[in-house]
């Protein structure tokens, strides 16, 4: 124990760990969940990638800068605790936006109090017919919506929301001019399978909300009576304004969402920098900064346990919760009670009363660094790469395990599978860095990423995703072991933790962000397979790329200790004087010299 109670390191290690546990609970509530709970309010895959590319361009710039802001003020305890409780409130705004089908099907709690959904009768389909005015009725391609299960008020898209290859596609919001619609007709599509319309070829549940434009026109006229006829132009008029409000709820779901995502991270995202920042200098003062290196591990089981808890908790208690409206809402009663917890465990949390002066250009200096050297600007490229790759797997992953008939009890398992790889392969991370050496790790990790995509694109079953997770030890535990070796070695002496700061938050972050907005327009586009197969064709040219030139890059300046040591050894003269006796201070300035130079 320590005689100032201020400096208790054993107490203040105990509360960072307890900390960093919850915190990784809490997280595992909602973010791996996230985009799945936004398919189900009726987004398709280009407006969750806009709500996710937000929320990572949030996460990237408003977090650094509000931990400056409470650097700068002395305001860290302050802005944990806002974070922790305007984060839980924000998180209950996402129950209250409206599905887009407000009528998800009958839902009934069984006798082991697990949540089940009643599909409609067989042979029972909402279809809606749409033709081109101007050409002729009997040679005009319509387009069948085939939304199963749901009411005319519940149309889930239009044309281009969730078109399959090769279909044109439109604007979400409205249909094209000219248009109009026809009759409803109670009937199936040919095959009898449901297809969904982010992931064509894929099957899905009649309770998956699914739909798809299906190319075999339906007749427009039966027994010789034409569309155009009165009863028929009534029910044309209904079905438009039926469809009209269906289009005018998408705008106000999606609206609502993004309001929603959008202040719940401006709240929550600054939470992890801040405490972070605040442990460090708090050990940092009693030089004790070896022991802030092993904290990233219990985040980790926090993320692990609460990702599989969660989902065990949604079966039963969405049957007591959710009388309508999509599944999930547990996520967020979850997140915001675990919010309350990691608030009474921040009470205790280390947080240094004096601070050291820094200069506060510290993430300008880091960005500078990474400009002016080759090495850092070819790494920030390659976490820029990954970034927006991980995201695709981060965002439509859980899509595909649900179209296969996966349970979230299987997809949080995938996620804690991953990460206890990472902390079981962790001890072999120095064996590893010095056999393979920096750049071989980092190409071990792109490959295995590459590897991983290409194997998600083939996915046959539900469980098929889990023998790939275990590459994620390498795949994203290796390459940021790599990553931050590479850091350690380039940064000028006191960039170390700004230029680790910039590579995990501004560089990832970044290609998150874009990955996310690209992302979800191609799947739209083209099927999410091709997502990850466009994604592994990049990562390998890149890797190409980025082995071929390495050997011409200029090679690392670094101080030859040993070599300085033997000088001062065979250094006998008195003589010597002022700072050229003093080897560490010159060469410390010569090293200084180079780098700016």
């Amino acid at each position: 124990m320590s005689a100032n109670p201020q400096w208790d390191i054993s107490r203040a290690l105990r509360v960072a760990r307890l900390f960093h546990l919850v915190c990784g609970v809490r997280d595992a509530c909602v973010t791996p969940f996230l985009t799945l709970y936004l398919r189900q309010l009726g987004l398709a895959a280009p407006w969750v990638g806009i709500l996710m590319g937000t929320k990572h361009l949030i996460a990237a710039f408003w977090a650094p800068f509000c931990a400056f802001l409470a650097r700068s003020h002395q305001k860290r305890r302050v802005l944990m605790t806002a974070s922790l409780l305007g984060s839980a409130g924000a998180s209950l705004f996402m129950v209250l936006v409206p599905p887009l089908d407000r009528d998800p099907g009958h839902r009934r709690c069984n006798g082991s109090h697990s949540l089940t959904a009643e599909g409609p009768p067989p042979g029972v389909a909402l279809t809606v017919t749409v033709t081109l005015a101007s050409e002729p009725a009997s040679n005009s391609p319509a387009g069948v919506l085939s939304l199963p299960g749901a009411k005319s008020s519940g149309v889930a898209g239009t044309r281009g929301f969730g078109e399959g290859p090769g279909e044109s596609g439109q604007e979400p919001f409205s249909y094209p001019p000219g248009s109009s619609v026809g009759s409803t007709q109670g009937t199936r599509n040919r095959s009898g399978v449901l297809l969904h319309p982010d992931t064509p070829g894929v099957t899905g549940s009649p309770r998956e909300g699914a739909f798809r434009v299906v190319s075999p026109p339906l007749p427009l006229s039966a027994g010789g009576t034409a569309l155009a006829s009165p009863a028929n132009q009534s029910a044309a008029e209904g079905d438009g304004r039926a469809l009209g409000l269906s289009l005018e709820g998408l705008q106000w779901t999606f609206i609502l969402s993004l309001g929603s995502v959008v202040l719940w991270e401006l709240l929550t995202s600054p939470l992890e920098q801040v405490a972070d920042d605040s442990l460090y200098e708090y050990l940092d003062f009693v030089d004790a900064t070896d022991r802030y290196r092993s904290l990233w591990v219990w985040r980790l089981l926090g993320t692990s346990v609460g990702v599989c808890g969660i989902a065990a908790l949604v079966g039963p208690l969405d049957c007591f919760l959710a009388t309508s409206g999509p599944r999930g809402v547990v996520h967020f009663y979850g997140y915001s009670l675990v919010s309350a917890l990691a608030l009474l465990v921040s009470i205790a949390f280390p947080v240094p009363v004096c601070r050291r002066q820094e200069p506060s250009y510290r993430t300008v200096k880091a960005l500078s660094l990474v400009v002016g050297d080759p090495h850092l600007t070819v790494l920030a490229l390659t976490i820029f790469l990954t970034g927006g790759a991980t995201s695709a797997v981060q965002n439509f992953l859980f899509w595909q395990m649900k179209d296969h008939g996966s349970s979230e009890l299987t997809m949080g398992f995938s996620v804690a599978l991953g990460l206890l790889g990472e902390i079981t392969l962790h001890p072999f991370k120095a064996p590893l860095l010095r056999k393979l050496s920096r750049v071989g790790t980092l190409g071990l990790g792109l490959g295995c990423l590459a590897g991983q995509l290409l194997y998600y694109s083939f996915l046959w079953s539900w469980w098929s995703v889990l023998p790939a997770q275990i590459l994620s030890a390498l795949s994203h535990g290796a390459l940021w072991w790599a990553v931050s070796t590479s850091i350690e070695h380039l940064a000028t002496p006191g960039t170390e933790r700004p230029l680790s700061a910039v590579f995990r938050g501004h560089v990832c972050g970044s290609g998150a962000s874009l990955g996310s907005f690209v992302g979800g327009f191609v799947v739209m586009r083209f099927s999410l397979p091709v997502l990850y197969q466009a994604c592994c064709v990049l990562l390998l040219l890149w890797l190409a790329l980025f082995l071929s030139i390495q050997p011409r890059l200029p090679q690392e300046r670094k101080i030859n200790y040993s070599k300085l040591l033997a000088v001062e050894a065979s250094d006998t003269s008195d003589s010597e004087q002022g700072t050229e006796r003093d080897w560490l201070v010159k060469a410390m300035r010569e090293e200084h010299s180079d780098w700016r130079g």
